[in-house]
């Protein structure tokens, strides 16, 4: 392992996450980034329930990553903070925190499917968030496994320009190793060694020669500096190549693309070194800013700012995990709150490896720590310093789509059982938690049936309660399908003393998505402070719609006139005007009612697909592809979610057990005429 002397501890610091479709091997490269950095002298298998990150019971018999865990390793004189985040689609939530912290990511991709539905959701979610990526095609060792191919669905579903860096040695079984077209150089790998560098074999040259020809042409095209190099020479200097390349990752102007066979132990050095090289350092991320604008630039002597992007309640304690923007943070160190407007105090602060931590004295800029003490923090509260607030932006939370009742089966356990949701609903922010106002049931609604079955499993197991659960039932959504204008509602009441008056002329019309609401009220007949509670009261009215009392949206509402009375008009009368006035509305219009729905892909083998496409047109399902790829048909198709409770007991019914599918979530569309029960 090299070493290099940088000056600023802080351009030694990569805090990335490994991103991927569930199975395509992010825990599988975390465990043999581990390994290779010397953090364990053991290499954890997935199926053997060994590995390092995957240390939740569950996650260990289900063979898959549902929580984000954190561990630090360091390689080439660096320290890499890294999450390895969950790839189903039920917990895309713990993506998405765990995306808004980071600075880089490497994208995990099948050598054999290439891009597949989940990897396509996590690369947008970090498109979202700026994040820049390198790519990993893994699992060059199975048969079928095409680095081409897997590069050209990079290229066409993503929409990158891929920088392919490698060459693969050998294919399928016969894979060894890569030649590194920046180095000219072959490393290769046998069994239980670590990698060994040599020549270019005399059967690759002249192929390699051609991709390093390739690959300096499309860097050159992207990037000034490189075009002036060669067009001056014809050629670019492997250091000309290596800074484009950074600075067309920091850009996301193109992704280097690595291979390698994370379960054999191949290829994972040139990735550690491609994270070094490529992927930024918390001093090239640009300066953290406030809701009201102001910035905190990454430095240890500034005040400090952290964002709380993880709630874990453990049995020594409740863990609060944070990324910290800018200042310097000690254990016993009292900080503000801002979501909260109060203090509390760092009782410790630990470097996080997945189930184990490490004691540390301070946490400066740059850092991703732990802390124990916080009683009021959430995912998304903004830690800082007392005598410097400042709000940053919280992670955004998705909408549930599924919930199902819960019960204790006995009435004495029922106030534990409201005790453990809570805390579950504090450490999972996409869980919510609510009592039916008609037949007083707990509701537990989540991202899908595979979140509230981690959930309802976890209550059993980490609190002993014996639990009823009902069956799942999707959260439809109501919108409008044609407005209604110049609706007046007269808010009037008196009963002595102080009346209330409000009087209220509204627009109502569809949106493509949301609410939005404004203001066309001239000449003062309403004042600003009175709109401002008629859009309160409108944004109460959304809870519950018309149809069946399903949350509203989709829709603009526009305030075009009202009138006050000199006394009697209050903040709470123009509230209860635009809450009642919006109802009214509301049963006037032409409304629909929205289900979600999700894309499926189904692998199937050829000789199934005929029974598969009439199980999913029976399930209103919407057929829009089907590719053979690897012997198996691959068919994609639209399909509401409430029609795949129980699918995959089907699928393997239909296929002996061969077929599999995944879902993501792609919105909502009109549901049949049939009103559903609440």
């Amino acid at each position: 392992m090299r070493t290099t002397h940088n000056p600023d501890p802080l351009a030694v610091v990569r805090n990335l996450g490994i991103l991927a479709h569930v199975d395509a091997g992010k825990t599988t490269v975390t465990e043999r980034i581990l390994f290779a950095t010397g953090t364990t002298h053991k290499r954890g298998e997935v199926h053997d329930g060994t590995t390092v990150t995957d240390f939740d019971p569950q996650e260990r018999d289900r063979g898959i990553t549902i929580f984000a865990a954190a561990v630090s390793c360091a390689w080439d004189g660096h320290r890499i903070n890294l999450i390895d985040t969950p790839g189903h689609v039920d917990f895309a939530d713990e993506v998405e925190r765990s995306l808004r912290v980071l600075d880089g990511a490497v994208a995990v991709f099948d050598a054999v499917a290439g891009v597949e539905p989940q990897s396509e959701s996590v690369w947008r979610q970090a498109d979202r968030h700026g994040v820049p990526r390198i790519a990993f095609v893994n699992k060059l060792d199975r048969s079928g496994a095409d680095l081409d191919t897997a590069v050209e669905s990079i290229r066409r579903r993503l929409h990158p320009a891929p920088l392919v860096v490698q060459l693969p040695i050998g294919s399928e079984d016969g894979f060894t190793g890569v030649v590194d077209l920046l180095g000219m150089r072959a490393l290769t790998w046998s069994d239980d060694t670590a990698v060994e560098e040599g020549p270019v074999p005399d059967g690759l040259r002249e192929e390699a020669l051609r991709r390093r020809r390739l690959l300096e042409e499309a860097v050159a095209e992207r990037h000034p500096a490189a075009l002036e190099e060669f067009c001056d020479r014809e050629m670019l200097s492997a250091g000309t190549l290596a800074a484009a390349l950074r600075d067309l990752t920091h850009s996301g102007d193109g992704v280097v693309v690595l291979c390698g066979s994370a379960y054999r132990n191949r290829g994972i050095e040139p990735l550690l070194d491609a994270v070094v090289a490529y992927l930024p350092s918390p001093l090239d991320v640009p300066a953290v800013r406030g809701e009201q604008g102001e910035e905190r630039a990454c430095d240890p002597s500034a005040p400090f700012a952290a964002l709380a992007f993880k709630v874990n309640a453990t049995a020594t304690g409740r863990l609060t995990y944070l990324r910290v923007y800018s200042g310097t943070i000690e254990k016993g160190a009292t900080v503000w709150d801002a979501g909260a407007r109060r203090t509390e105090r760092i009782g410790r602060i630990l470097r996080v490896q997945a189930d184990r931590h490490a004691r540390l004295e301070r946490a400066v800029a740059g850092d991703i720590v732990a802390v124990v003490g916080l009683k009021s923090a959430r995912a998304g509260s903004t830690l800082c310093a007392p005598d410097a607030p400042l709000v940053l932006e919280p992670p955004s939370v998705a909408e549930p789509v599924v919930s199902v009742a819960v019960e204790a089966q006995r009435s004495l356990d029922t106030d534990r059982l409201a005790s453990a949701l809570a805390r579950l609903a504090e450490e999972d922010p996409s869980l919510v938690v609510r009592t039916d106002a008609e037949t007083g049931q707990t509701l537990l609604s989540g991202m899908g049936e595979l979140h509230l079955e981690v959930v309802v499993e976890k209550v059993r197991r980490e609190h002993g309660l014996a639990l009823n659960v009902g069956r799942p039932r999707v959260s439809y959504r109501e919108t409008v399908g044609r407005g209604v204008s110049g609706l007046v509602f007269r808010h009037v009441k008196q009963d002595g003393g102080a009346g209330q008056f409000a009087h209220v002329v509204l627009d109502v019309e569809p949106l493509a998505e949301g609410f939005e609401f404004r203001s066309t009220v001239v000449g003062g007949r309403v004042p600003q402070e009175y709109v401002r509670a008629v859009e309160a009261g409108c944004r109460d009215a959304l809870a519950e719609g018309p149809l069946g009392g399903h949350p509203v949206t989709g829709l603009r509402v526009t305030l075009t006139d009202g009138a006050t009375h000199v006394k009697d008009s209050s903040d709470t009368a123009f509230r209860t005007a635009g809450r009642f006035g919006l109802r009214e509305a509301l049963r006037a219009c032409a409304m629909v009612l929205l289900e979600p729905v999700v894309e499926v892909t189904v692998t199937v083998p050829e000789d199934a697909v005929g029974a598969v496409l009439g199980d999913l047109a029976a399930r209103r399902g919407r057929v829009s592809g089907s590719v053979t790829r690897g012997g198996a048909a691959v068919v994609t198709a639209t399909v509401p979610l409430a029609e795949l409770f129980g699918y995959a007991t089907r699928l393997r019914s239909r296929t002996q057990g061969r077929g599999t599918f995944t879902a993501r979530p792609t919105g909502c569309a009109p549901a049949p005429a049939v009103t559903p029960a609440r």
